[in-house]
């Protein structure tokens, strides 16, 4: 039997300020699939998109829906014509409950009761779990996510477009949505998920189209691919996917932390009485669902956030320190936030801007040395390869790919002994991901010691010399990853395991060889507790 089209995008091209997102790009979904686009950052996955949902016109092309040529000028005519697309950035009001976003801007008069039950009934008919009166600034990532799909299918949407859906979900979350868009397919819904993830597009979709550079590659019948080949297709030359673990002896504890206690900005707990140390020339990787604390963990280190409790460097306090003081102690700390456009990045300054920001309170006088400051940002555009029209860009006009290289690039270029990294290659194509690798492992040779925050359990496993698991702002436990097995971290991870009680000699939480006896430990919390 011929499957049905149900969307069809011929020749599509758009172009802004002179440069080429999509050329000529060539595409079919047909009814009851799912359909993979993949592409490096840049590759033009979420333009092409955007032009099928309206945010975008086409410099020239055709689209067809169910077989018809259509225009689609804005994503009202997307949603009337049945297609609906979740953004990766999702657009709800956070002060509106979950019913409240979904028929906001509709047109139908209901009641929020009637709207409750009918979202509802949705949500049960494909295994959706959600309390749709809960306000959005209530709700954890995942619910938010589901909230904007049963949104479009309110609407009557059966194209629905997807957009990095997995980048802000845990393992347990990721599997949940891909049971949920399976029943979506099996129900008649035509399916397409925007990504650069190789496991998601081989164990997700039906076909999986590749972009390059703008330009349409190939399309193949995921079932007959791998992900060597589909690496290929990306990237256009093979690529080494091997990711290691740099097996090196390493130094004694470079940070220590004992009793960390870090609240978040609504005064609700986000560490409760954590201990942990890092050592040079080591990757103490975390794992933890979402939201269990790893923000506020990493930004209480780095000086961004007040915290109870005491961190030392080398044996000697810095709890209460400037970050010039800490400085001073030999302690040069680079910090990779999770939000590269908030806290990273200045947004609307250029590459040459940002790099300074790094630099400029060593500039002496009221001048600064610009003309350095965009040497080094022609070095680390070369260096890191970033895609970029010059030096003084606005980093906001640059794919999420692009900003992560100037951050790490500007973080790693004040040659740090202590690394403190979030979620380093969330968004990143497969290239860019394993570039950052290299050049986190390129500091481990160096012996700075890193922290690592990731959300691939895999990743952590084979890249990671030793594990810590957050539950609630809580430590389950610190462990070897070669002495672990990614069911162990996932008990941890939900709650349903804790080394510190059930195994304490497997917990490696407390350096054994830690430049301060447990009698001068006590004596420093103590002093620490009192305000000396």
């Amino acid at each position: 039997m011929e499957k049905k089209a149900m969307v069809e995008l011929k020749n599509i091209s758009k172009q802004f300020n002179g440069k080429i997102a999509n050329a000529n790009v060539n595409i079919t979904l047909y009814q009851g699939e799912i359909l993979s686009i993949l592409g490096e950052n840049g590759s033009g996955k979420t333009t092409l998109m955007n032009v099928l949902s309206g945010i975008y016109q086409p410099d020239t092309g055709e689209i067809y829906i169910n077989g018809e040529q259509v225009s689609i000028h804005s994503p009202k005519d997307a949603i009337d014509l049945g297609i609906g697309m979740v953004h990766q950035h999702f657009k709800l009001v956070d002060i509106f409950t979950g019913t409240e976003n979904i028929i906001l801007g509709l047109k139908e008069k209901a009641s929020l009761k009637e709207a409750t039950r009918k979202a509802l009934d949705i949500a049960s008919r494909y295994g959706f779990d959600v309390n749709l009166n809960k306000k959005i600034h209530d709700m954890s990532v995942s619910e938010k996510q589901t909230v904007e799909i049963i949104k479009v299918l309110y609407r009557n949407a059966d194209i629905l477009i997807l957009d990095e859906p997995t980048a802000v979900l845990t393992p347990q979350e990721t599997d949940k949505l891909f049971n949920i868009l399976r029943h979506m397919r099996d129900d008649g819904k035509s399916i397409i998920i925007i990504t650069h993830k190789l496991n998601e597009v081989m164990s997700l979709s039906d076909r999986v189209s590749i972009l390059r550079k703008g330009e349409y590659i190939t399309t193949l019948n995921t079932s007959e691919t791998n992900e060597r080949e589909l690496t290929e297709y990306m990237v256009g030359k093979k690529v080494d996917l091997k990711l290691e673990r740099l097996r090196i002896k390493a130094s004694s504890p470079t940070l220590e932390v004992r009793g960390l206690n870090v609240l978040k900005d609504d005064g609700t707990i986000a560490i409760e009485n954590l201990d942990f140390f890092l050592r040079g020339g080591q990757i103490l990787g975390v794992a933890g669902i979402a939201g269990c604390g790893q923000k506020e963990l990493c930004e209480a280190i780095v000086g961004l956030r007040p915290y109870k409790g005491v961190i030392t460097h080398r044996g000697e306090s810095i709890v209460g320190y400037s970050r010039e003081h800490i400085k001073d102690l030999g302690i040069i700390m680079s910090f990779i936030p999770e939000d590269r456009l908030g806290l990273g990045l200045a947004p609307h300054l250029s590459i040459t801007d940002n790099l300074l920001l790094k630099t400029y309170k060593n500039n002496k006088g009221i001048l600064v040395d610009r003309a350095s400051a965009r040497k080094e940002a022609e070095e680390l555009i070369k260096r890191y390869n970033v895609v970029t029209p010059g030096t003084e860009t606005p980093v906001k006009n640059l794919s999420g790919g692009n900003v992560q290289k100037i951050l790490l690039g500007r973080e790693i270029g004040s040659n740090p002994n202590v690394l403190i990294t979030a979620y380093p290659v969330r968004g990143l194509d497969i290239n860019s991901s394993y570039m950052v690798y290299d050049v986190i492992n390129s500091e481990k040779e160096k012996y700075t010691a890193i922290l690592f925050i990731g959300e691939d359990l895999d990743v952590l496993m084979t890249f990671c010399d030793k594990i810590m698991v957050l539950y609630e702002g809580r430590c389950m436990g610190v462990v070897h990853t070669k002495d672990t097995t990614k069911e162990e971290i996932g008990l941890m991870m939900t709650g349903g395991k804790n080394l510190l009680k059930e195994e304490p000699d497997k917990n490696w939480g407390i350096a054994s060889d830690s430049y301060l006896t447990e009698k001068q430990w006590r004596k420093l919390i103590k002093d620490v507790k009192g305000g000396k």
